[in-house]
């Protein structure tokens, strides 16, 4: 599978939660990093989810906000990955943060060079990568 989401993690299914509208998926992935997602009750359905299933999540880099001293704050988004930089890759207006997180994992988020300035981030900062559960895109394999 091709995609252009810079973001692909295999991971199998924890938890699934179903409600009226939405179902609420829980994913473990490597080293045991859990991420969220939530899919409408149709998609679900259509994509055979079950716990135990192993599902492919995408999330593109843009949707990604990265934040540093997050220890101090509590978000609302579920899904709060904090890893070491290990790469800032700037553009003319943006730059691509690379984060390696637990179990191998790399991450990357795509936000502006302002951003990057403000926040000081350079390889070997600490950094912690948010998005919200319905920024999650899950695939299975035929």
């Amino acid at each position: 599978m091709k995609t252009s989401a810079r973001n692909q993690f295999n991971g199998t299914i924890s938890a699934l939660r179903q409600g009226a509208v939405n179902d609420e998926v829980e994913l473990t992935l490597a080293g045991g990093t859990k991420l969220a997602a939530v899919v409408t009750r149709d998609s679900s359905a259509a994509l055979g989810l079950a716990t135990g299933k192993e599902v492919i999540a995408l999330v593109k880099a843009p949707w990604i906000v990265l934040a540093t001293g997050a220890d101090d704050l509590q978000f609302s988004a579920r899904n709060q990955l904090t890893g070491t930089v290990s790469a800032v890759i700037k553009g003319a207006v943006n730059s691509e943060v690379l984060l390696s997180l637990d179990g191998g994992l790399t991450l990357a988020a795509v936000i502006t060079n302002d951003s990057v300035d403000d926040l000081q981030l350079a390889a070997g900062k600490t950094a912690t990568a948010l998005f919200k559960a319905s920024s999650v895109i899950l695939a299975v394999k035929k």
